[in-house]
């Protein structure tokens, strides 16, 4: 057991499983008590048990650290309010947050209910909201804090998720403002895009349709080896250190984590412009919009007719 963090308090979102699972346990391996909080669902965020963020929590207390479990449903603003309270209650302050829980409602946004966007924005983007609200609270009387987020490389365009992608690039606009709000009171917030084999990257019906002759062109030695590849307990470090005073100087970015790298992401900049001293006319754009901004692009997604043409 290490001692970065010794004498800390820490709440991590969806930590009855896969990656948040992986950060409790190494949090806790650092001296930081954890309250475990998992509502114990499915992929798709239905149902509930407790057994999940219980056994994390005997895991943490086997080993000599200290744990809670938390079962509420972290898409309710009220949960975010009960967990910061419970991690005072039980261990006298709060440092860190890690805003982790997560579910799927996968469908081409042609097919997309309402129902399935609403349920990915609440847990994914509302959910990070109601933990970050009620923990800055106590993060700005204290003046010190630190805020993980977790967003997905799905957030920079994946098929069939434009829920999830919406939810998580969503999630990297709040972490850079929640770094500028909150930076002046001595907290940090960054965010990660973790690539792992989890229930959400390979689900039971993935692993049936590889069986059967391949899934989106996957066999089974394919997600075999992609899950030896991607564990999700190898997320964990980078989100620790984020955790710790080495990243002190780290506030309002976002990393890649997959495997074995870890990447920084550039931040958004122009990098093509006109300029005009009186406004746009349709002509004017006409003309030098294709000369001097998009000359460049292509349609990566046009119709293959389309693309054959161009």
């Amino acid at each position: 057991m290490g001692d970065r963090l010794k004498g800390r308090v820490a709440i991590v979102t969806g930590a009855g499983r896969g990656i948040g699972r992986g950060e409790a346990l190494l949090l806790a391996e650092e001296g930081a008590a954890v309250v475990i909080n998992d509502f114990g669902g499915s992929a798709t965020g239905e149902g509930g048990e407790k057994s999940p963020a219980d056994e994390v929590v005997d895991e943490i207390k086997a080993t000599g650290g200290q744990a809670a479990a938390n079962y509420g449903n972290i898409a309710e603003f009220k949960t975010g309010e009960e967990l910061v309270k419970q991690a005072i209650d039980a261990f006298g302050r709060l440092d860190i947050i890690v805003n982790n829980a997560g579910i799927l409602r996968d469908r081409m946004i042609f097919n997309m209910a309402e129902e399935e966007w609403d349920a990915v924005i609440a847990v994914h983007l509302k959910g990070h909201f109601n933990l970050t609200r009620h923990a800055c609270v106590a993060f700005r009387q204290q003046r010190s804090g630190v805020i993980v987020n977790t967003s997905s490389e799905s957030g920079l365009g994946n098929m069939g998720q434009a829920n999830y992608s919406a939810a998580k690039e969503g999630i990297v606009g709040l972490t850079r403002t929640v770094a500028r709000d909150m930076g002046r009171y001595g907290v940090r917030c960054n965010a990660i895009r973790p690539r792992a084999a989890t229930r959400l990257t390979i689900s039971d019906d993935m692993r049936e349709a590889a069986a059967r002759g391949g899934a989106a062109g996957m066999t089974p030695e394919m997600l075999q080896a992609f899950e030896r590849a991607n564990p999700p307990e190898a997320i964990a470090p980078l989100v620790v250190w984020l955790c710790t005073d080495e990243a002190a100087n780290v506030n309002g970015r976002n990393f890649l984590v997959v495997g074995n790298q870890i990447g920084l992401y550039s931040e958004p900049q122009v990098v093509a412009d006109i300029r005009s001293d009186h406004g746009w006319s349709l002509d004017e754009l006409s003309k030098l919009m294709p000369e001097q901004v998009t000359n460049d692009l292509t349609n990566q997604w046009a119709p293959k007719e389309e693309a054959k043409a161009g």
